[in-house]
């Protein structure tokens, strides 16, 4: 059994090297096809700064835990930087700088005065009590207050942090800074300034792109068969707006397994079961397998869960036409090409999940000058924003002869070049 988990972990820590690997390449081709010299890939390939820490917290059986920390601040040239922070037993540096390195792209293809950020603790916050999640969140921000602040580096929530672990981060930075901060942190409750809309912000870009590819293929949303991998924040949420626009949500999964019926699942009844983790389907028997799950017949799949859920090995049995990537690094570049060749439309992961951060942006913007907008104006904002982000990177690929993701890759690190060019940086 020993073996056996060793093994796992042995996998999962090269699946993380390859995502890290394989957005290198994708920044690689993309600067190439612009016309960027080698150097500009030697800045961008990595953090231009990458800090580990050491958080001591004391547990409630009275002993002291130590947890192990980052933040990687991919490039600043655009702007401070942005990212989110995730509580995750599986966090690794490599997985975290290649995700700074995804926030230095969305920023750049929904053209947000930003670059790239993003922390882990490597933790498990389902088997930790309110207070000693406290205590870590607490820890964290005094372990990286040197290097973040409302004009340096902006954390926002990720995998298992919400806007409560926001605010205990706020309110320890506001402590050490001696000032009141909302502006440090994006995600946190209305009432310590955060935005309408941010919490299915995420969904709601998704939402968007999912409507925008649609109407590139002529299929109506309305009545068409969608697959939601995943069933946390981002898919619960989007399964929700789906659902309510009249599309036949005909599977869902969560970390247990998953759920399939070809004539539609009651969403509403789902979210109604939920447990605090966002998980429906052990109440269920009948329950497939995630894996299972991404080849059966749909109209459009999302996957919203981890990374590397469609590969070479599975990327030929996926039946839907359209594929828009909810979560992180779901399909792999041999998926990709794959999907590619065989005519299906990749919404990639950097466009589609880019309305989280514009609305944390759109946030940030209202922290500074003291002033908040209605949900109606976010959502507008927002629509604009996503839209015009799609078309763009939608007619790249066309005119480029290219897929989606390195359209989108070209876009995203287009504005980072020019601004690290004009500060004489390379």
């Amino acid at each position: 059994m020993v073996a056996d988990n060793a093994a796992d972990s042995t996998k999962e820590v090269n699946e993380k090297m390859d995502v890290l690997s394989s957005t290198r390449a994708v920044v690689k081709t993309a600067l190439e096809k612009l016309g960027y010299p080698d150097e500009v890939f030697e800045l961008f390939k990595d953090p231009v700064r990458m800090m580990t820490v050491r958080i001591p917290v004391r547990m409630d059986d009275g002993s002291i835990k130590v947890f192990t920390g980052y933040r990687a601040q991919h490039n600043d040239a655009v702007g401070p930087t942005k990212g989110g922070v995730r509580f995750h037993p599986d966090v690794t540096e490599k997985e975290v700088k290649a995700l700074s390195i995804w926030m230095s792209l969305k920023a750049g293809i929904v053209n947000l005065p930003y670059g790239g950020g993003k922390g882990g603790i490597v933790c498990d916050p389902r088997e930790m009590s309110f207070r000693e999640l406290e205590g870590l969140s607490r820890g964290y921000v005094r372990a990286i207050s040197q290097i973040v602040g409302p004009t340096k580096d902006i954390p926002a929530p990720d995998v298992f942090t919400n806007s409560q672990i926001m605010a205990w981060m706020m309110d320890e930075y506001s402590r050490i800074d001696e000032f009141n901060s909302p502006g440090f942190i994006t995600g946190k409750p209305i009432v310590l300034g955060g935005s309408h809309g941010r919490e299915s912000a995420t969904a709601k870009g998704v939402t968007i792109c999912i409507n925008e590819a649609a109407k590139k293929r002529g299929l109506d949303v309305k009545g068409a068969r969608v697959i939601v991998q995943g069933f946390g924040n981002a898919g619960s949420f989007l399964s929700k707006f789906l659902y309510d626009a009249g599309a036949k949500v005909v599977g869902i999964s969560d970390a247990y397994g998953a759920l399939y019926d070809s004539d539609g699942l009651d969403i509403d009844y789902l979210l109604d079961r939920r447990d605090s983790f966002g998980t429906v389907t052990k109440l269920f028997n009948n329950t497939i397998t995630n894996q299972e799950l991404l080849e059966m017949d749909c109209d459009i799949l999302v996957p919203a869960a981890v990374e590397n859920q469609i590969t070479e090995e599975n990327a030929h049995n996926i039946k839907a036409s359209i594929v828009v990537e909810a979560a992180n690094g779901p399909t792999t570049m041999e998926g990709t090409k794959i999907l590619t060749e065989r005519g299906i439309l990749l919404v990639p992961d950097v466009l589609a999940s880019a309305g989280g951060v514009t609305v944390s942006y759109f946030e940030w913007v209202q922290n500074n000058q003291g002033y908040y907008w209605s949900e109606e104006e976010i959502d507008e904002k927002l629509h604009e924003t996503m839209i015009k982000a799609f078309n763009s990177i939608y007619n790249t690929a066309e005119t480029r002869r290219v897929d989606m993701r390195l359209a989108a890759y070209m876009i995203g690190v287009r504005k980072m070049a020019e601004a690290s060019r004009f500060r004489g940086w390379v």
